[in-house]
């Protein structure tokens, strides 16, 4: 199979430097900040977001070096499979989170809910639309017990 491979379209500012204990998921702390730096050349791209209150950002976990594929959960202490887990030693990894946009300055987009370290590699941006992204009806699997 074809190697694939991926250029950063910008950069993820944080307060969070790799030190510091990252949220579990941004959004259980929409108090902290942080900004994308969209690299000039993908600005244009960014036409039309402005009027979505959150969006995707998938990343790079740039400093996850290995993976297993059964991992302990940090919060339940359970052993599970690597794709029924959030962590991010996964075998590609490759980060996903829904942020709140704040505003879009420029090649600049301001948001809450930060859960990345600073200077993440950002892969994408997609906007979150509850038509297409929420099930109300999804099952929560092994994280109801």
């Amino acid at each position: 199979m074809e190697k694939v491979s991926f250029e950063p379209i910008g950069l993820i500012h944080t307060p969070f430097t790799g030190e510091k204990k990252l949220p579990r998921q941004g959004r259980f702390e929409p108090e902290k900040k942080g900004w994308v730096e969209v690299f000039p050349e993908f600005e244009k791209g960014l036409s039309g977001l402005e009027g979505f209150s959150h969006a995707y950002l998938i990343f790079h976990f740039h400093r996850s070096k290995d993976y297993e594929l059964i991992q302990v959960t940090p919060r339940h202490h359970v052993e599970k499979g690597v794709f029924a887990i959030r962590s991010p030693r996964r075998p590609n990894p490759i980060g996903l989170t829904i942020v709140k946009l704040e505003k879009i300055e420029n090649n600049r987009i301001y948001f809450s809910g930060p859960d990345m370290i600073d200077g993440t590699p950002l892969l994408d941006i997609k906007p979150y639309t509850t038509e297409i992204d929420c099930y109300p009806d999804a099952d929560n699997g092994w994280l109801k017990m």
